[in-house]
């Protein structure tokens, strides 16, 4: 017998889950869990709001493969964390969050009055995965294993814990057997039937024209190399959803990336087969509808989610399966037939997809002939992509600015781009900055953010200040809330609009920020900051930023209509209309 708190059994058991990192702040209520986690070895990071918390450990599990866990107190803690769980739940990312709860016998139900008490569990099991209580300190082990089942079943996303502080604080003489993750979950990854890889090699084989199309499920399986492995087999083009950018290099002909929205339309009407890797064949991806897609082209589609099988696009092939394994399974039978796949056929029809795409390209690339002063939008990440290590986290965050860092970075280390390309929301970004340095501290991350986004949680500056830990935020600042403004022009003065290029802050509705000078702002939190407006001077300022060693923020003040006119604005107008193909 020994005596263990429910926080100490809880940190006891994540340190069976490999964890080693837990994001939070501090509080009372579950002064008994992160009090013991020291003990396990697992480091605490504390950021300044818990959002940021939900973040950093979303982040943190996209770049590692590992899960994030983050952790927040009753009642305003849980209230401040609910948006960074809405968020890391639509992204799919492997997030565990552990919340205090006022103690047993007067919340669920409230007594009437409970200081910080409301219905967390069930809040959050309207956003999450997978939400319950623990009633008692004896069911700690069951619930919590039930919880990590959940974590690694089916497609990633947010699972909750709440647990009563009198439970999390008081100890208690237990004889607890700790069991190992192999006893109560799944620990080898499903892979596809026999039958079910015998029928997709029968049609890619076969096909005039196969195509692979890739969702964030690749990310999360970790599969690039075997990705790589049968599109080059198979001399298939490669085009992702915005959320799996960098699933295989940028630089490899075979890949389209999703910048080049023509481009990647024909390729997918070209396309007679279609294999689904990990994607929802969302709204972004226009549903896998006409006129984006060809109509009459088979698919198969493979996805550990059962439910999103078919659900968009008529499947010839629904696999359930994790994405890593089946492509492993596939690539040893294409193997078997390789002499059978005809890629001499596929030559000429990838070579006028390439030249589309270098057209494209090359016209994009206009922008970066553009010298002026304040600097055009493009500099910005394409001198980010010349500076830091190609193995550099990208982090990218906020309406215009996330159009203009696709349009010019070029991807090309699998896995090295984290946005919320499903919920687009603003000042995420500074927490998964945080979470993907906490994952590597051993080369800088870059965070691309606008004005508008940095606002939201610029105090997390010296969260990386305190943590040691080097982000470098270079954020475009405009002055406006670009992406609503170039909306309400078109809807107020649309010939104007056009004519002139931008309206007054007087003929727009509250478009326009005030100036806050962010290299000044972290200067006084402990970072490093600078400010540029001329490109020519925008690599060495991010040279001496990185060669600092600590966290770094760069204002970069960047021409506000330039920077409204973002590339591609047209497609995702078209993105929110319903496509007229069948």
């Amino acid at each position: 017998m020994r005596e263990m708190s429910g926080g100490d059994v809880i940190a006891k058991m994540l340190s069976k889950e490999n964890v080693n990192t837990v994001f939070g702040i501090i509080d009372g209520t579950y002064f008994g869990f992160y009090s013991s986690l020291e003990k396990y070895n697992i480091e605490l990071i504390t950021p300044r709001h818990e959002t940021t918390a939900a973040h950093m450990a979303g982040a943190y599990a996209r770049v590692t493969g590992k899960l994030g866990v983050c952790m927040a107190s009753n009642g305003p803690g849980v209230a401040n964390i609910l948006p960074g769980l809405v968020v890391e739940e639509g992204e799919g990312n492997r997030v565990l969050v552990i919340t205090s709860a006022r103690r047993t016998g007067i919340m669920y139900p409230d007594r009437g009055g409970t200081y910080q008490c409301f219905d967390q569990v069930g809040v959050i099991s309207k956003i999450a995965k997978w939400s319950e209580a623990v009633p008692s300190f004896d069911r700690i082990p069951e619930m919590l294993r039930t919880a990590l089942r959940k974590c690694y079943e089916g497609r990633p996303g947010v699972v909750h814990l709440d647990i009563p502080e009198n439970i999390l604080n008081t100890p208690v003489k237990c004889d607890l057997t700790f069991w190992e993750p192999h006893q109560y979950r799944v620990t080898e990854h499903p892979g596809a039937s026999q039958q079910q890889v015998e029928k997709a090699v029968e049609l890619l084989v076969n096909a005039q024209f196969p195509l692979i199309h890739t969702g964030s499920g690749v990310v999360h399986a970790r599969a690039y190399e075997e990705l790589t492995m049968v599109a080059e087999l198979l001399q298939s083009m490669v085009t992702t959803s915005w959320a799996a950018r960098g699933v295989m290099p940028e630089s490899n002909s075979l890949m389209i990336p999703m910048v080049h929205i023509q481009t990647n339309s024909k390729a997918r009407n070209e396309a007679d087969v279609v294999l689904v890797l990990g994607s929802r064949l969302g709204e972004t991806d226009w549903w896998g509808k006409a006129p984006y897609w060809n109509a009459s082209q088979k698919v198969i589609q493979v996805d550990i989610d059962p439910g999103i099988l078919g659900a968009n696009k008529p499947t010839e092939v629904a696999i359930q399966a994790d994405v890593k394994t089946f492509l492993a399974q596939l690539y040893a039978q294409l193997q078997k037939r390789k002499g059978e796949i005809v890629r001499e056929d596929r030559k000429a029809k990838i070579d006028r997809i390439l030249a589309d795409k270098e057209k494209n390209r090359s016209k994009l690339d206009q922008h970066l002939k553009d010298f002026a002063i304040p600097m055009n939008p493009a500099h910005v990440p394409a001198i980010c992509q010349e500076v830091f290590p190609k193995e550099s986290i990208k982090v990218l965050d906020g309406g215009n600015t996330v159009i203009w860092s696709n349009f010019y970075y070029q991807v090309d280390e699998p896995g090295s781009v984290v946005s919320t390309y499903k919920f687009g929301m603003l000042g995420a970004g500074m927490g998964q900055a945080l979470g993907a340095a906490a994952a590597n501290r051993n080369r800088p991350v870059c965070c691309i953010i606008g004005d508008g986004a940095m606002g939201f949680h610029p105090q997390e500056i010296e969260t990386a200040v305190r943590n040691n830990l080097q982000v470098i935020f270079i954020v475009m600042v405009d002055k406006q809330w670009g992406m609503v403004k170039m909306n309400q022009q078109f809807a107020l003065k649309p010939i104007k609009t056009i004519l002139k290029k931008s309206l007054s802050p007087e003929e727009t509705i509250n478009a326009d920020l005030g100036d806050i000078q962010f290299d000044k702002l972290a200067e006084s939190m402990g970072a490093y900051g600078e400010y540029v407006n001329d490109p020519k001077d925008l690599k060495s300022t991010i040279q001496r930023a990185m060669e600092t060693g600590r966290c770094s923020v760069i204002h970069v003040d960047v021409d506000p209509v330039k920077h409204m006119w973002a590339p591609g604005l047209k497609y995702f107008k078209d993105m929110h209309a319903e496509p007229k193909g069948k």
